[in-house]
């Protein structure tokens, strides 16, 4: 097993004995389970502030596709080092390894914050005036952070807002990018990507999220893609607007 050391955690051996009860689906003294995708096992320590994150297979190609791109907790640790490279924060890694059923576990030092979609919709839901000017404040600079992750060359995955935490520091809001396995970084991110980022952002019923919302976030997004003209950046907005809603409306929660 391969681990960064930190004196306040418990040394490497112990962290694999750990890794093999959460992965045998039994739960040691100390840890919590997290709500998770049903490929993944996650638990959280809040003593020790860190997550344990196990990669279920997606499909029986999952190996295949680890010897071509590296596994899925492989890919994870290496984009959350390269947003923490470009001063993004991430999950930082601790230790990884092999459970015995194939698969791959991960430990990461826990990311401060709450989900974008905690902030929206129960720290400053849209109906309650007092929290308005902060509200909008959240969603520029959501926007701003989004724009300057995507003109630095990055997409993320799957950004949906609760993939992205946040936390009020001052004046000022600071985010984070979580579940980072399938984010990738090129030179310049195509149009299709941007389309699907933009849509998964979108993933937020009317009620959640306004179009006087939308926009405010979007023109903040814009203004850091000077690659983008103005024409063009409408039409990725439009279309990944009408996307999300499509999709929301074929789970059946519009």
């Amino acid at each position: 097993m391969s681990i960064v050391t930190a004196d306040s955690l418990p040394p490497a051996d112990q962290l694999h004995e750990i890794a093999l009860e959460l992965t045998d689906e039994r739960l040691p003294q100390g840890w919590e389970l997290v709500n998770s995708s049903r490929f993944a096992r996650v638990a959280h320590h809040p003593h020790w502030d860190i997550y344990f994150k196990e990669f279920l297979p997606r499909s029986p190609l999952e190996s295949l596709k680890a010897i071509l791109r590296g596994s899925r907790a492989t890919r994870a640790r290496r984009s959350d080092a390269l947003l923490l490279q470009a001063g993004i924060v991430a999950p930082r890694a601790i230790a990884w390894g092999k459970s015995p059923r194939g698969g791959e576990y991960l430990f990461t030092h826990t990311v401060p914050g709450s989900s974008a979609t905690q902030w929206l919709t129960d720290t400053l839901p849209s109906k309650a005036a007092e929290h308005q000017k902060l509200r909008r404040q959240f969603l520029r600079e959501l926007g701003l952070f989004i724009g300057r992750l995507h003109a630095s060359g990055f997409i993320h995955g799957d950004l949906r807002p609760g993939n992205i935490l946040a936390q009020q520091r001052g004046q000022r809001f600071y985010f984070a990018l979580i579940d980072n396995e399938r984010t990738c970084h090129s030179e310049l991110p195509s149009g299709r990507a941007l389309l699907r980022n933009l849509m998964q952002l979108n993933m937020l019923t009317p009620s959640q999220l306004s179009q006087t919302d939308r926009l405010r976030f979007f023109n903040a997004w814009r203004r850091q893609l000077r690659a983008l003209t103005p024409l063009e950046a409408n039409i990725l907005g439009t279309r990944a607007y009408h996307w999300a809603m499509q999709r929301l409306y074929d789970k059946g929660q519009l």
